[in-house]
């Protein structure tokens, strides 16, 4: 039996049938899910910069009787969502008071992998894989302040599986000089957590102008540069600490990779042994096995 959607889905989902005022509240609530509309009617009517029927209508619409009912519904599914699978997860070391941060921290961040492959829709993961395995569309990958270095993990790898993949600079100047070679069926893989940046959303409204296949790569809460992707994946990232935690998006990253390379493993195959060839010539590594892409 399918799962029944959550509600910011149903809300989602709800959106292309909205009027103008109901879709504003709508994308405040989205925006800042699920804390928005944690708060009195009021307050959120008055940051999503409608009046408070409106919200009423909004839910009323979602197949809820009114906002109190909307908002008992959404305390229900965030005490959920806590306890699986992140409190779920933390429980199974209750037995010892004493695990060390490195056990305790291991198990949610398996447990945000976890979270992460159960809500992926697997039809828009393959949709995706093929994109990027096909060696017309060039790949170019851009991230912010924090996951630039998934852009740049994301293109290094895939530079070795397929030909013209490039890293765009999160900085204002060079991002736009790269946006140049960025064709119509072209890919654009977008990094980007909260707190959302600018750069990124500004580099996915400029891809989708100049007709390219936007892919974002976010948290569950969404970055608004999903407003113009073709396909969103979202990863959990909440654990206990000052930062969100990425190893979700590598583990997505090192998988899209995979997929490409068991796509185009003739080709990879080809491409990693040429790489070999010149490491070995220029005497790169010091000794050892250099790594690279192997058949999945």
């Amino acid at each position: 039996m399918a799962a029944m959607p959550s509600i910011e889905e149903k809300m989602r989902q709800a959106l292309g049938s909205l009027t103008r005022a109901e879709r504003q509240a709508a994308t405040h609530i989205l925006s800042h899910y699920p804390v928005s509309a944690l708060g009195s009617i009021t307050a959120l009517a008055r940051a999503a910069e409608v009046s408070s029927p409106t919200v009423v209508r909004l839910v009323q619409r979602l197949g809820y009787r009114g906002y109190s009912d909307y908002q008992a519904a959404l305390r229900d599914e965030v005490e959920a969502m806590l306890v699986s699978p992140l409190a779920k997860q933390a429980r199974r070391g209750e037995g010892d008071a004493d695990a060390h941060v490195l056990s305790r921290f291991a198990s949610l961040a398996m447990a945000n992998i976890e979270a992460t492959v159960a809500q992926i829709d697997t039809a828009a993961y393959d949709a995706v894989a093929a994109l990027l395995a096909d060696p017309a569309r060039r790949v170019m990958a851009l991230g912010g302040r924090l996951t630039h270095v998934h852009a740049d993990y994301f293109a290094t790898l895939m530079k070795v599986a397929r030909p013209g993949v490039s890293l765009m600079s999160g900085t204002s100047d060079p991002w736009p000089a790269a946006m140049l070679d960025l064709g119509a069926g072209d890919v654009a893989v977008l990094f980007d957590v909260r707190r959302y940046e600018a750069s990124v959303v500004q580099a996915a409204e400029q891809a989708a102008e100049q007709g390219a296949v936007v892919v974002v790569v976010t948290d569950r809460w969404r970055s608004p540069a999903a407003a113009k992707a073709q396909h969103v994946l979202t990863c959990h990232i909440e654990v206990p600490s000052a930062w969100d935690s990425t190893v979700p998006i590598l583990f997505l990253i090192e998988t899209l990779v995979a997929s490409v390379q068991g796509r185009n493993w003739g080709d990879a195959e080809s491409r990693l042994k040429r790489l070999e060839e010149i490491y070995a010539r220029t005497r790169f590594f010091r000794g050892g096995s250099s790594g690279g892409v192997r058949p999945g």
